[in-house]
């Protein structure tokens, strides 16, 4: 009895490591642990303008103070949201290691003007002065123009952020795919979660050999769900009588006093991009 009740107690609490693991994935996608903060009433149509300028300017400057000065911005505005830091760097990872891969190329294999060579065995590194400083300005403009995606991933609800694009002429079919992305992204992300805990507790991940085997196996079962839930989808959309529309949110009159705060934000950043 007694190793019956410590089976059930240590299996409740693999179940429940497993949930909070799912649900940290599912967070780094989600807008539900957003707080009221001082860009939480404004406008969605008026946030992305800005941050669309702001993209503007952030990738049409030549140097990189512009574009860093923005990413310090956007961090500053994202923590006094109280956005956790972890989740801000979660979503910042990818975007940073690629610019750190697009600065690296550049520094080793672009320029003529060497800023060192070292030999290591029959190869020779050199580092170029022309590619350090291209490769500095690209990285700058990726970090810049990811901050403000980032700032306004967090200040915006998806619906909000889908009805603004609407109001922008987006194509439709465009709108409506992101719609459905966003929707079944966390449900494949379930799937996925209890198939590699399925997988995990048979043992198909002891080995490199058996590992490689239980990813393809569940790669494949998610394609086959996707097509599965596809048509479950249209199926169910078509009977509740779906005919070409999806509907969207309708966007209020715009504020004046938004609308002024905003280009204010267009023009202090235009006159910094200018200097």
């Amino acid at each position: 009895m007694e190793a019956g009740v410590v089976w059930n107690a240590e299996y409740k609490q693999e179940r429940d490591k497993r949930s909070d693991l799912t649900m940290a994935v599912c967070e780094c996608f989600s807008d539900n642990f957003r707080k009221r903060h001082l860009l939480s009433d404004v406008d969605a149509r008026i946030k992305l303008l800005v941050v669309l300028s702001l993209l503007l300017m952030v990738l049409s400057y030549k140097g990189i103070f512009f574009p860093l000065l923005i990413a310090g911005g956007s961090f500053i505005l994202c923590l006094s949201m109280r956005i956790p830091p972890r989740m801000i760097l979660i979503r910042f990872a990818q975007p940073l290691f690629i610019a750190v891969v697009v600065l690296l190329l550049k520094f080793f294999f672009t320029g003529e003007e060497p800023l060192f060579s070292v030999g290591l065995y029959c190869i020779e590194i050199t580092g170029y002065k022309e590619g350090l400083l291209e490769g500095l300005r690209i990285t700058s403009r990726i970090i810049g123009g990811v901050s403000l995606v980032i700032v306004l991933g967090f200040a915006t609800p998806f619906t909000e952020f889908v009805a603004a694009l609407a109001w922008l002429r987006v194509p439709r079919q465009f709108v409506e795919i992101m719609l459905f992305a966003y929707r079944y992204l966390f449900v494949f992300l379930e799937d996925a979660s209890t198939i590699y805990n399925a997988q995990k507790n048979r043992l198909g991940y002891a080995g490199i050999k058996k590992g490689l085997h239980s990813f393809g196996v569940l790669a494949g079962s998610l394609v086959l769900r996707g097509f599965e839930q596809s048509q479950k989808t249209s199926e169910a959309m078509i009977q509740r009588g779906y005919s070409g529309d999806m509907p969207l949110l309708r966007g209020k009159p715009l504020k004046m006093r938004e609308l002024l705060a905003g280009a204010l934000i267009v023009i202090i950043g235009g006159v910094i991009w200018l200097m």
